[in-house]
């Protein structure tokens, strides 16, 4: 299961609610590397072919890992929100890639506040 937050978007803006507050942007960085053995099982998944489960999953906990981070660095500087949400990854050298989750840090609040009740 995926850790998300409700405030978080690749658009720049998140319907019913205003931004009052930019706190810049944050970033996520994870560095990994695939060992011995992941390359030797990928290798097997790779000779008959389709999706290379190892690397799918090595991949998917790299990208899960950096917009964890993301998240918690915005936390840190107050925002209640990361808007234009992206991932990037650069192979430093073979066989070890950054991975990368950026965004802008917002504050947002409720467009409309809401109705005191009677």
């Amino acid at each position: 299961m995926h850790n998300t937050h409700p405030f978080t978007t690749t658009t720049f803006d998140i319907p019913n609610y205003r931004i009052v507050r930019s706190f810049g942007v944050v970033r996520g960085i994870v560095v990994r590397s695939r060992s011995v053995i992941g390359n030797f099982g990928a290798s097997i998944q790779s000779f008959f072919g389709g999706n290379i489960s190892i690397y799918t999953s090595l991949c998917e906990q790299a990208r899960q890992e950096a917009f964890q981070l993301m998240l918690a660095h915005g936390s840190q500087l107050g925002a209640n929100a990361v808007i234009g949400m992206r991932y990037d990854a650069t192979e430093l050298c073979p066989g070890i890639t950054e991975v990368l989750c950026y965004g802008t840090a917002v504050l947002v609040e409720p467009s409309t506040p809401p109705v005191p009740a009677a």
